[in-house]
């Protein structure tokens, strides 16, 4: 075995085969997987396997794609067979809200040139027979859709891998992971250690147990799993051809051909959690006794849309485990805190996500970074405060509701609240509908009466109305929105000038009271973040950032060594923060305090320290509502009389409480981007409008990487769109992010936010588009349907940006 490794991976399963086998392809040969009994142990060996491309993520789905053209290539190039079906998959939808996800779907299909469909009836009978298709609203058809053999694919990445140079050694535990002083590894098994710069954590059911050893708690947490398969079925053993899958997620049920028989899985609602404390060493391939009575259900639901599956003999059941995180998306990436730790645990439709995940994966240890935005997947959007009882309920949830429909916007409550504010049952009493921000709870609007709930759906839901008196009184007056979840920093010491201008690619503010916008610049190039940096004395500076990027933030921040005497600190949980913006919002500030707000003494992008109703706060002059404003931030512990202070000045001026719904409105208004949606790595600076930001004359993060792109001509712009026939009421529906846009029957971009504009009376939207110009009608495929759409030349809230800086 091996005593060094350019990365050791652990956990034999299809993942880890597939990390080891990539890796080797893009050029580290010397490279060793480690597997505590047989391959396929755990999860793997039990699994349906089903393929499928589409998802309601882009980047997913192109993930997914490449997967499932992955398999025949492996199949030829190592000469194991994948055991791949590839019949097609029919998906079927029963309600209104699930057409409007597939036609979507199909819309983002046809831009990006994958193969998915509309069929008729008549075509969905010739295709599958056996099934009811009463009472189906809408049918799509994925011809590559199918599933494949668990086994073999395994088999296939470690033939490949094993070809390429790679070592795999089974029955092999890992009894431990010791980083070094220089931030390398020693890996430990009882056959002997192995020294590397990366450890790999694809361990399944022991991904928690694996990171443990490093220190490391992960959100994971598996469950009970069950789907069954029938004796022969007559009617598909006479078909003399192989069946498509059936995709029935309104019935909460999977369907496909197994053999001459069918295999039915179930997602049930009385859902068993397994292994809490977790996972037993022993556990390899062994399974949980059957418990058909709780899925019956879901299993009298297949039988009422496939009958046969009422008239055939059960053959086998498979109960076995699955392990979820709280979101059921993958774990994926580099542990923040530490150096050369990867992970990739809790993956659910691992065979269609396999190859993608492995590609990803490599390219993150080999080149950096991935080639898409994957931060969806990032095991940073989860901090510390995602603990077991969160943890636990989330995934009962996600288990139970496997198939419904994730909607634009929707939160659900289960393991809330996590954290909260000083202020939060105050604002709960006022009528705040709350949301999570990496686990704050934080206003997204605000109902007349406490205890009301959002509704979901594709179309206007019930705070469309609430929301838009939210900004209008905002626009009309002022409005106070509660920033605390913005990540707040502070840099202090000799050296904290040269250590942010070597981080940020903006030049750092020189005076004291002046701010900056910077963007953070990522491995190839693109927008990994954007930043206001304030000065507030000789040597310490305030940084605002995403909140819920804090902890994906830090890869960054850690790749530039601090000078000796110079701190970082993170004061997020400390500090809280309001924004009071709007017309008045001079005067309503103004009767809070001594110091002069007026322009001459505070202009656009100036900070001071001031007193508010007896509150010490930094008060800086920008919002990001795009107009008049101030951001206030203060110590928690003074949080709530602060508050108490702006609301009370307010409520005599007509100005309230302002959620987030609405400052996503009023920042689509002006045309601001926000990060994980118009600023993303995948992004140029020229595309986004920051190039401008960038000072090419010093030294920061990544910088020939941007200097790179920024060479080269935009490939895409950002625009600002208005949707000409979305409807001004609560019946219409507007963009809400991911919608195709087609230009004279092509496809050009896409949207990256939406959202009505009740300032301007406008259905707008954020996207990108590659030919179009200012003025060029459009269509934009909102529910999946082409709504006409122009392309503005300006903004249309103050285009000229005199409500921020009079």
């Amino acid at each position: 075995m091996k005593t060094h490794a350019q990365a050791v991976v652990i956990g034999g399963g299809v993942i880890g085969c597939s990390i080891l086998y990539h890796l080797t392809k893009l050029g580290w040969m010397d490279v060793i997987l480690l597997e505590r009994d047989e391959l396929t142990s755990g999860s793997t060996w039990h699994a349906a396997a089903n393929i499928h491309g589409l998802h309601d993520s882009t980047n997913i789905s192109r993930i997914q794609h490449y997967t499932m053209g992955l398999y025949k290539e492996l199949e030829q190039e190592t000469g194991q067979g994948c055991g791949v079906f590839q019949p097609g998959s029919l998906y079927l939808a029963q309600t209104e809200a699930r057409e409007h996800q597939l036609r979507l779907q199909a819309a983002k299909a046809k831009l990006y040139g994958m193969n998915f469909h509309e069929v008729d009836r008549a075509e969905a009978e010739r295709l599958h027979p056996l099934v009811d298709y009463d009472g189906i609203r809408c049918i799509m058809w994925e011809p590559d859709g199918g599933n494949v053999d668990p086994s073999g694919v395994t088999n296939a990445y470690a033939t490949g891998a094993r070809q390429n140079g790679a070592e795999i050694v089974r029955f092999c535990p890992v009894t431990g992971t010791e980083q070094q002083a220089d931030g390398t590894w020693i890996v430990r098994t009882e056959k002997g250690d192995i020294a590397t710069p990366w450890v790999v954590n694809a361990a399944g059911l022991w991904g928690r147990e694996v990171a443990a050893l490093a220190g490391i708690e992960l959100p994971l947490q598996p469950t009970e799993h069950q789907y069954f398969v029938t004796e022969t079925i007559p009617e598909i053993a006479g078909m003399g051809r192989r069946l498509p899958s059936v995709a029935d997620r309104d019935g909460e049920y999977y369907l496909r051909q197994e053999g001459q028989g069918l295999l039915v899985g179930a997602y049930e609602k009385d859902y068993r959690l397994w292994a809490e404390n977790g996972t037993p060493q022993g556990f390899g391939h062994e399974l949980f006794a059957d418990d058909l009575e709780r899925i019956e259900d879901n299993m009298m639901r297949a039988i009422d849309r496939v009958p046969v599956v009422g008239t055939a003999g059960i053959k086998r059941v498979i109960n076995g485990p699955m392990i979820w995180s709280p979101d059921s998306n993958v774990l994926f990436g580099p542990v923040p805190e530490l150096t050369g730790y990867f992970c990739c645990n809790g993956i659910i439709p691992g065979f269609s996500q396999s190859g993608g995940m492995g590609l990803l994966a490599a390219q993150w240890m080999i080149e950096g970074e991935t080639k898409y935005d994957m931060f969806a997947w990032d095991m940073a959007r989860f901090g510390s405060w995602a603990g077991k009882a969160f943890t636990k309920a989330r995934v009962g949830d996600q288990y139970a509701n496997r198939f419904k429909i994730h909607f634009p916007n929707e939160e659900r409550s289960a393991g809330r609240p996590v954290r909260t504010r000083p202020i939060h049952d105050m604002q709960r009493e006022m009528g705040a509908v709350m949301g999570l921000n990496y686990g704050w709870e934080h206003p997204l609007w605000f109902a007349d009466a406490p205890g009301v709930e959002d509704t979901d759906g594709f179309t206007r839901q019930n705070w469309w109305g609430p929301v838009g008196a939210e900004c209008r009184m905002l626009r009309d007056r002022g409005g106070i929105i509660d920033i605390s979840n913005f990540a707040k920093y502070e840099c202090t010491g000799s050296g904290a000038e040269d250590w942010l201008n070597a981080v940020f690619a903006n030049r750092m503010p020189k005076v004291v009271g002046r701010s900056c916008l910077t963007p953070l610049i990522s491995k190839r190039g693109g927008i990994a973040g954007d930043f206001t940096v304030t000065r507030t004395a000789d040597d310490t500076f305030w940084i605002i950032g995403s909140g819920m990027a804090e902890r994906y933030h830090q890869r960054f921040f850690k790749q530039v060594l601090l000078p000796k005497g110079t701190t970082f600190t993170s004061h997020t949980d400390a500090m809280c923060g309001f924004n009071v913006a709007g017309p008045l919002a001079r005067d309503l500030l103004q009767r809070m305090t001594n110091a002069s707000l007026a322009t001459t003494d505070f202009p656009f992008m100036r900070s001071a320290m001031i007193e508010l109703a007896g509150v010490k706060v930094l008060a800086l002059r920008v919002s990001f509502t795009g107009d008049l404003g101030w951001e206030l931030h203060c110590a928690q512990a003074d949080q709530q009389r602060l508050y108490e202070g702006l609301i009370e000045a307010g409520r005599e001026m007509g100005i309230g409480p302002v959620g987030s719904r609405a400052l996503m409105s009023l920042r689509i208004e002006k045309g601001y981007g926000s990060w994980s949606r118009e600023y993303s790595p995948e992004y140029w600076p020229q595309e986004v409008g920051l190039d401008r930001l960038i000072k090419m004359d010093k030294e920061f993060l990544n910088k020939e990487a941007v200097r790179d792109v920024m060479r080269q001509p935009a490939r895409e712009s950002l625009v600002v769109l208005h949707l000409n026939d979305a409807g001004t009421d609560a019946s219409g529906a507007d963009a809400t992010g991911g919608e195709p846009i087609f230009f004279e029957g092509k496809g050009v971009g896409r949207v990256t936010s939406g959202a009505y504009g009740y300032s301007v009376n406008q259905s707008l939207a954020l996207g990108f588009v590659s030919g179009p110009k200012p003025g060029d009608r459009v269509e934009v495929m909102v529910l999946g349907q082409p709504h006409k759409a122009t392309i503005l030349d300006a903004p249309p809230f103050d285009p000229s940006g005199t409500r921020l800086r009079t």
